[in-house]
């Protein structure tokens, strides 16, 4: 057994959380600088199990419960833009291909002509529902009242 093994396993030894192997323990007996080592970290673990603990602080809980909150909260901002922003770039490229896709294949045009057509027919629709539109907006008004008057009177029930 080597020096820097045993050495790793100083500390373990010395506060009694690992169980001595034969090897290692020969090896410390046989080796001055392994044993001079176990030697220090048992004092030491001793002097710490005589020193007690020291209090907190008033609100320590609190205030490294709001600490480990802020951290978090920026953590998941910091991810949040990032998949915000990625989710951007990859629209872009999309529609930026959708664009490339229309203009190449003469579509474009044909796309002009449908929203023409559309404008179009949204514009008479408009010319046709605008002798109606108090009439509508009276019946929209009438079952927004009925509706209210449903909820407050089931609201007390």
């Amino acid at each position: 057994m080597f020096c820097d093994e045993v050495l790793e396993l100083v500390e373990a030894l010395a506060a009694g959380d690992l169980t001595p192997d034969p090897r290692v323990m020969t090896h410390v007996q046989s080796c001055a600088g392994c044993a001079a080592a176990l030697a220090a970290a048992r004092r030491v673990d001793g002097l710490l199990k005589q020193r007690t603990a020291p209090s907190a602080p008033p609100q320590f809980t609190t205030r490294i419960m709001g600490r480990i909150r802020r951290d978090r909260w920026r953590r998941d901002q910091f991810l949040d833009l990032g998949f915000n922003l990625t989710v951007g770039v990859v629209l872009l490229f999309v529609l930026t291909g959708f664009w490339i896709l229309l203009s190449q294949s003469g579509l474009g045009g044909i796309s002009h002509d449908a929203a023409n057509i559309l404008g179009s027919a949204v514009s008479d629709l408009m010319h046709r529902a605008t002798p109606s539109l108090p009439l509508y907006l009276a019946a929209s008004a009438i079952v927004a009242t009925a509706l209210g008057v449903w909820w407050w009177a089931e609201k007390d029930a």
